[in-house]
């Protein structure tokens, strides 16, 4: 292989890295997981068409929506470790680059999404809108601004219920909250994590301002409605979506783990517990949608 042939080759690894760390490949595969999880929650016979593209168009919608969060604050970004080697603040990708990306992405997805249903398509925009639009700006202005990124956030769950039914009721609706509630153990405990780092970026996300006991206890409520969420199903008050009193037990056990954790965070105000809270955020609704999903073709 000449010296050109190979200089080619670590560009093009160099850019397809760049676009994936443009896009958060990892963050859009898991909304991808709960959209499809959603989906199959709602369904008896699984229509693999519509699968692939509510994969896909939920890949571009969060696709598009980490594109232009990281064009907005490209400056920002240089100011923090965990993301000045991203494709912007570095240089590697320019603003017209990753604006075509987001643009394409945005009409791509959305019109993948509306191909399935209209309702899926609109909630897609007002995700990408509220992410965009909302979210990003006000990460910089006031610790609510986790309050309004748990909206965007907690749409991917519930939008493949949508995207099975063309319809928006109790189940959605149980789908999103459930997924809402979640959002604030996460990203306090990320924003625990990064406190000292998001200062320097004038950011603020804990809800108390500061890494201290009042911000656990919200924590610790957030889990508490999150795991009655989560469980609500199986009293039977949520139309068509129901489970099993053991599938409620297993995920009471799950978010009993989120809850331990949040109290060791109150005793200790550790970085390493509040690493252990935030894996076991991960492991919570990655393994709940799982049961949900074993629990219904067990009906």
């Amino acid at each position: 292989m000449s010296n050109s042939d190979t200089s080619l080759a670590v560009s093009e690894n160099t850019f397809m890295s760049d676009f994936k760390q443009l896009t958060k490949l990892g963050l859009s595969l898991s909304v991808v997981f709960s959209a499809v999880a959603g989906y199959l929650l709602a369904v008896d016979t699984i229509n693999y068409k519509t699968v692939t593209l509510l994969a896909i168009g939920g890949y571009l919608m969060v696709g598009a929506s980490n594109a232009f969060n990281q064009i907005i604050e490209k400056d920002i970004d240089k100011l923090m470790k965990r993301t000045q080697n991203r494709p912007l603040p570095t240089g590697r990708y320019n603003v017209t680059t990753a604006m075509i990306i987001a643009i394409s992405f945005t009409i791509l997805g959305l019109g993948i999404l509306y191909s399935i249903n209209e309702k899926s398509a609109l909630f897609g925009a007002i995700s990408i809108f509220l992410y965009t639009c909302a979210y990003t700006p006000l990460k910089g202005v006031t610790p609510l601004a986790v309050f309004v990124g748990a909206f965007p956030g907690a749409i991917p769950f519930m939008l493949g219920w949508v995207a099975a039914t063309d319809h928006f009721g109790i189940e959605a609706g149980i789908l999103f909250m459930i997924q809402f509630f979640w959002q604030f153990p996460h990203f306090w405990a990320i924003g625990w994590l990064g406190h000292d780092e998001y200062l320097k970026a004038g950011y603020n996300l804990l809800p108390m301002g500061k890494r201290d006991k009042k911000a656990v206890v919200q924590i610790l409520i957030y889990t508490v409605m999150l795991i009655f969420a989560s469980i609500l199903p199986v009293f039977k008050m949520t139309g068509s979506f129901y489970i099993f009193p053991l599938t409620a037990v297993l995920i009471f056990i799950c978010g009993s783990v989120i809850f331990y954790y949040g109290i060791q965070l109150y005793k200790d105000l550790s970085k390493k517990t509040a690493k252990k809270l935030m894996l076991a955020s991960v492991f919570y609704i990655t393994v709940v949608q799982i049961i949900y999903i074993i629990d219904k073709f067990l009906h």
